[in-house]
């Protein structure tokens, strides 16, 4: 059955493939909207970045909605020493034309559960998460109407990658995420514990490239820009493909394992601010809230994805 979802996104080279695997699966996902997030790079980048993406799938009729440009109670941290200045580096893209709607990514989040049919439509968190909490805060109705939130953030084993003890993505706007997980509705979390197993090596690499058509090419240019600072950073032969793992759940979750476990966000401790206490072992009473995936078919993934992209 398809799912509708909205892809909450900070793009990022990483987001993009994401994004390119969703457009590239209308039997598996409808993409109801994308709506920006400041986080890798500031938004008007983030925005701009998602229309590019839209238009070198083939989809400039997707509607793309600007939301938060700042975290809730934080001063924003970006990223752009992964992701070059623009967020997008690694091809030369020109200027997008396809518009950005008028209405704020958070209303539109907000009117499309109302709107739609209760539990019929999933969130994909794919950068911070403060367009999601604040719609959550701003019309806590809508709350019990999300089916499910799928998305990428935290980590455990890998700890962190932008502080010692956390990821970026939650670290950015950890009150923003303490509200998500506090939230009650289902949580599938895609952590670095399995990211860091989802390498783009030279093979992989190789096979985007070979795709026919412009966005496997394009997908291989930006893969190989952002990894040149991951391989560096971890010592690992590829760089891991964070968000497109959010995708690949809703249309192959056979690929993923985890555990239903208890998550907490650390939003006190400057030292410690934004890590997913996450509770793998079952060491506390604390119920469940989250499905934290630990591992995943990789090989299968990076199929999936091929075999996707290509049809764009």
């Amino acid at each position: 059955m398809t799912r509708k979802i909205i892809i909450d996104t900070d793009p990022g080279q990483d987001d993009a493939v994401a994004i390119l695997l969703a457009l590239a699966s209308p039997e598996d996902v409808d993409v109801l909207g994308i709506t920006s997030v400041a986080g890798n790079v500031p938004l008007a980048l983030t925005t701009k970045n998602a229309r590019i993406i839209c238009e070198l799938a083939g989809k400039p009729d997707t509607k793309i909605f600007a939301g938060c440009d700042r975290p809730l109670r934080r001063d924003l941290v970006t990223a752009e020493y992964v992701h070059g200045k623009t967020g997008l580096d690694g091809p030369d893209w020109s200027e997008p034309t396809m518009p950005v709607q008028d209405q704020h990514g958070v209303d539109f989040i907000i009117d499309t559960l109302r709107s739609e049919a209760p539990g019929t439509v999933t969130l994909c968190p794919l950068g911070p998460l403060t367009n999601i909490a604040t719609a959550f805060e701003r019309a806590p109705d809508i709350v019990d109407r999300v089916q499910e939130i799928v998305l990428m953030g935290g980590a455990y084993f890998e700890v962190g990658n932008v502080t010692p003890a956390a990821e970026f993505n939650i670290y950015v706007d950890p009150q923003a995420a303490d509200i998500v997980f506090r939230s009650g509705v289902p949580l599938v979390v895609m952590p670095l514990d399995v990211t860091h197993k989802a390498l783009v090596t030279k093979p992989r690499n190789d096979a985007f490239r070979a795709l026919p058509g412009a966005v496997g090419h394009a997908v291989a240019e930006m893969t190989d820009f952002f990894e040149r600072f991951d391989k560096e950073k971890y010592g690992s032969e590829g760089a891991p493909l964070h968000d497109p793992t959010v995708i690949a759940y809703l249309i192959r979750p056979d690929l993923f394992t985890g555990r239903n476990i208890n998550v907490q966000i650390e939003t006190q401790s400057e030292l410690t601010m934004g890590m997913t206490v996450a509770d793998w072992w079952g060491v506390t009473d604390h119920p469940p809230n989250a499905t934290f995936i630990g591992d995943l078919d990789a090989d299968g993934f990076f199929d999936l994805l091929t075999e996707r992209i290509a049809r764009l």
